[in-house]
């Protein structure tokens, strides 16, 4: 079975993003009546779904990706937390409705209602609501709402606690994951995302959170922005600092293959190793189109993973049984489907 574990719901239908706009527009003329969640066809969600993630999946031979709403769409530089709450459950619902169409392709992950240094009360309530209610696997945690302006304390700050613990209680990791950039310094996409996998890592190198938290698990996204290529960097930093080895993390914080080149996934798998990476691909994503230089489409990580010359468990580790393994809800419903058919999943390798 391939699973990816990095997909965003980026080809919602136009009436998702008019309610957005009309939150927003509510928000600056407070005589606007307020703004309602789209009323959205299940066939309309089929089309957005069926001719862009779906099929692009099954041309690439994958068999699952878990998914979750449109990254930079989540906006939580917002401040006003009832506007935050009901656009994270509109988004949520969406997503939701995506996995009740198509349950053998598509399995949730939750956009939390997260504030600039807000109050985790609600964050913490769509969280339990996505997890009990709707069967949500996992959630993405913007470690700075801000937008390019980190006024969040750090990840391992006490604030984040009260997360950390409902996280714990549900059994579900946490995909580390910002959104827009509003600071122009840094482009969105380019820049933003990678400075906070980034940041996030380090902030776990000068910390002890896991000894606090031991199950607590993390999933830094586009292959770790620029920790595995400056591996050495963060040893020399922590040995210096009196830390642990940073290879004490990856107990708790795992990698994906968001890399959309060769060289680089080469790099990510001879620093990181099999047992902590991810398959991941985040299409429809970040970027489109092939490489001119290969043929091969940017975000069609799948050909560089098969590329790693990989023995056949480590193979299935990165495609299949570290998501299983960090994503144990995920296991659960998957073994459940396979104790009804039978048929245990297989791992299979695309060839080219």
């Amino acid at each position: 079975m391939i699973i990816d574990i990095h997909g965003h719901y980026t080809t919602t239908p136009q009436a998702h993003q008019t309610f957005r706009d009309e939150q927003l527009a509510a928000l600056d003329d407070p005589t606007r009546p307020p703004a309602r969640a789209a009323a959205i066809s299940d066939d309309a969600i089929r089309e957005s779904v069926e001719l862009n993630q779906l099929r692009v999946l099954r041309e690439r031979g994958g068999d699952l990706m878990l998914f979750s709403p449109k990254a930079s769409g989540m906006e939580h530089h917002v401040p006003d937390q009832p506007t935050a709450t009901a656009w994270a459950r509109a988004s949520n619902d969406l997503v939701h409705r995506v996995t009740q169409l198509f349950p053998d392709a598509f399995a949730p992950v939750a956009q939390l209602p997260q504030t600039p240094g807000g109050e985790l009360g609600p964050v913490i309530d769509e969280l339990r609501r996505c997890v009990d209610e709707l069967g949500f696997v996992g959630c993405n945690v913007n470690p700075d709402p801000a937008g390019g302006y980190w006024t969040t304390p750090p990840m391992t700050d006490e604030y984040w606690y009260p997360l950390y613990e409902a996280m714990v209680d549900l059994e579900v990791p946490a995909m580390v994951h910002v959104s827009t950039s509003c600071n122009p310094n840094f482009h969105t996409l380019g820049a933003h995302y990678l400075n906070a996998d980034t940041s996030v890592f380090m902030q776990f190198v000068l910390a002890d959170l896991f000894e606090r938290f031991p199950t607590l698990t993390f999933v830094i996204p586009h292959g770790g922005g620029a920790v595995p290529y400056h591996w050495g960097r963060y040893r020399g930093l922590a040995a210096r600092l009196g830390r642990p080895d940073p290879s004490e993390l990856l107990r708790n914080v795992y990698f994906d293959t968001c890399v959309y080149h060769q060289p680089g996934i080469d790099l990510l798998y001879k620093v990181i190793g099999a047992d902590s990476l991810l398959f991941a691909s985040e299409m429809l994503g970040a970027v489109r189109g092939a490489d001119p230089q290969t043929g091969v489409e940017w975000d069609d990580t799948l050909v560089y993973v098969n590329n790693l010359g990989l023995t056949g468990d480590e193979h299935r580790a990165v495609v299949e049984a570290n998501a299983r393994r960090v994503y144990p809800r995920l296991d659960r419903r998957l073994a459940a489907g396979e104790r009804m058919t039978g048929v245990a999943t297989a791992s299979h390798v695309r060839l080219r």
